[in-house]
């Protein structure tokens, strides 16, 4: 699933092109993605500009003067600017064309994405109202970890990975940061120190940015609004690397499934505390 940095990077991919062009038309090719896209979607978007795009944890903010398109990418979607006149994908749904050039072209596999339309304030919608700060805004901190942790029995990898608690922090980059703290996975929230939470939020803040810098990680099939594939997959220090040795103190890295998901870590380095 696209996390934190790879959204950010097609944020800021698609800005480039299509912000302030208004919308010729829509074309619907499937309205069945995880909940049915609206059918008079087209009516309302023709003859809309794009105000502003923006980003909430894992979903794409489309504003325009009358409400806002809200998009996420499921496990397998990407948002990719194409010539109006393109061979269409296989999995290619949606179609919001600018003008006689561009269009912004809405491809997802596994029908697992969304996209939502609203003339509310977006950041009120069911699906955004209730999660958590973004991890590299200033009210992202030590402390408020600290303090939501208190009564939080589960793995803190658990913890950070909930979006009620922060936006954006996927098993990626929640394997990669807690690496970078020293913290092991399953160490219960509550039982960390507000020293090890200081760090933990430092390191979180630097590898985001880092892994935006480097337009995100392609692991499967994700790729950029230009088609281009991340880079920071050359970056990744546990993630993807189990049974490989730890590059600070050459332990094999162990791995464990937590929530259903895989976690890598080193047992030498991420000792509980």
């Amino acid at each position: 699933m696209p996390e934190l940095p790879e959204v950010e990077t097609i944020c800021r991919g698609i800005s480039q092109s299509i912000l302030k062009r208004k919308i010729s038309s829509v074309v619907i090719r499937n309205h069945k993605l995880r909940w049915p896209i609206p059918k008079n979607l087209p009516q309302v978007l023709s003859g809309q500009s794009i105000q502003t795009i923006k980003r909430r944890g894992k979903y794409i903010l489309l504003e325009t003067k009358i409400g806002t398109l809200i998009i996420h990418l499921g496990m397998s979607g990407n948002l990719r600017i194409k010539p109006k006149e393109h061979v269409f994908g296989k999995h290619e749904h949606v179609n919001i064309v600018f003008g006689d050039k561009l269009a912004l072209c809405y491809n997802d596999p596994r029908r697992f994405g969304a996209i939502l339309w609203t003339i509310k304030n977006p950041l009120e919608h069911a699906l955004l109202k209730n999660l958590g700060p973004e991890p590299l805004e200033r009210n992202f901190t030590a402390q408020y970890l600290f303090d939501r942790a208190k009564r939080c029995h589960a793995p803190i990898k658990q913890f950070i990975m909930n979006s009620k608690v922060v936006v954006g922090v996927g098993n990626i980059y929640a394997n990669e940061a807690l690496f970078a703290a020293k913290i092991n996975p399953v160490q219960k929230a509550n039982t960390i120190t507000l020293k090890r939470y200081q760090l933990l939020t430092k390191k979180t803040k630097e590898l985001l940015r880092y892994a935006i810098k480097h337009g995100g990680t392609t692991i499967k099939d994700y790729s950029d609004s230009q088609g281009r594939k991340g880079s920071f997959q050359n970056k990744l220090r546990v993630y993807g690397r189990e049974g490989q040795f730890c590059i600070n103190c050459k332990t094999k890295l162990a791995c464990i499934r937590l929530g259903q998901r895989s976690t890598v870590f080193c047992p030498h380095c991420q000792i509980e505390s």
